[in-house]
């Protein structure tokens, strides 16, 4: 079965927590107020696309995804998921929500029933299910499905969850930071295999992740989520076209600089390192060269984690 790859659309989408009890150590009970997940995100997902979604730890990631996975509903605003054309708010909606696989760090599996009990139930709600990919994947990592869940390591669990993710074939595939426990060959082996089926059978990917210098190279497109709000939503390319290096002495560097923003600076005796929000033109690249100051592209990650900085604050 071959389903057209489903895109997504937020539209002005804010989530709200209610108040919740929790118990102290010392037997005390304390109430947290409401909390916000997301506050008024707007954003676009391409069909057919890897779509890297980034974010500092809180900043409202796993809200969206769960929302484009029906796992939640948001307090306002609109969501909707689908082949282009024919997209359809997900919640309680069967079609949609048979043909977007969420993958979560958790696993989501039976953890009292052996895993080829869980593989089964996958293959039942996915129409596009890989047996044949789930158990090459499976081998490839190592998993032994006699077993249950709650046996498997964290990395073993993290390697079901890659499987279960690539062979389900949606047309909305998301992983959420499904690498962790993963050693770095396990990782390495689940991108490259990521990468593959992806060229074999196109649909959307979403990929979540803190280890951003490891992914990048897989994204086409790329969403930062900051403080429950959208920051970007641009391809890669455009996202890494946002920032650039100046090496040089002081005084050269800082005629450089001028009104622009600074998103960080390292000092070393006389000679001085700053990343820029923005490109240089020809020109303010020739006069950099003839000043003797050495210009340079920001790797992602980088530019990720200086424009989500608190304290970086835009003018």
């Amino acid at each position: 079965m071959t389903t057209a790859p489903f895109g997504a659309r937020l539209d002005d989408v804010v989530v709200r927590f209610g108040r919740s009890h929790r118990m102290l150590p010392t037997g005390t009970v304390v109430r947290d107020e409401a909390g916000t997940g997301l506050a008024g995100a707007s954003l676009t997902i391409r069909p057919g696309t890897i779509t890297g979604v980034l974010g500092r730890n809180g900043a409202g990631k796993t809200t969206m995804l769960s929302l484009l996975a029906a796992f939640t509903r948001p307090t306002s605003g609109t969501v909707v998921v689908g082949p282009e054309g024919a997209q359809e708010d997900p919640w309680e909606n069967p079609w949609i929500t048979s043909g977007t696989q969420l993958v979560r760090e958790s696993g989501d599996l039976m953890n009292d029933e052996k895993l080829a009990v869980s593989l089964r139930y996958y293959a039942d709600v996915r129409p596009c299910w890989s047996a044949e990919t789930a158990e090459r994947l499976l081998d490839l990592f190592e998993v032994d499905v006699r077993k249950n869940p709650s046996a498997l390591s964290r990395g073993k669990r993290s390697a079901v969850g890659a499987t279960i993710g690539l062979a389900s074939r949606a047309p909305l595939t998301i992983f959420d930071e499904v690498y962790l426990g993963m050693d770095a060959p396990t990782r390495y082996a689940f991108y490259d295999e990521l990468l593959a089926d992806y060229a074999e059978h196109p649909r959307t990917i979403l990929l979540s992740s803190h280890l951003v210098e490891e992914v990048e190279r897989l994204f086409e497109d790329v969403v930062v989520i900051d403080r429950g709000r959208v920051l970007i939503a641009e391809t890669a390319e455009q996202m890494r076209a946002r920032g650039v290096s100046l090496t040089g002495s002081k005084d050269a560097v800082e005629r450089l600089v001028g009104a622009r923003r600074e998103l960080h600076r390292q000092q070393l005796g006389a000679t001085v390192q700053v990343t820029l929000e923005g490109g240089l033109d020809d020109d303010e690249a020739a006069a950099a060269r003839s000043a003797g100051v050495e210009v340079g592209s920001v790797p992602l990650q980088d530019l990720f984690v200086r424009l989500t900085d608190p304290r970086s604050v835009r003018p």
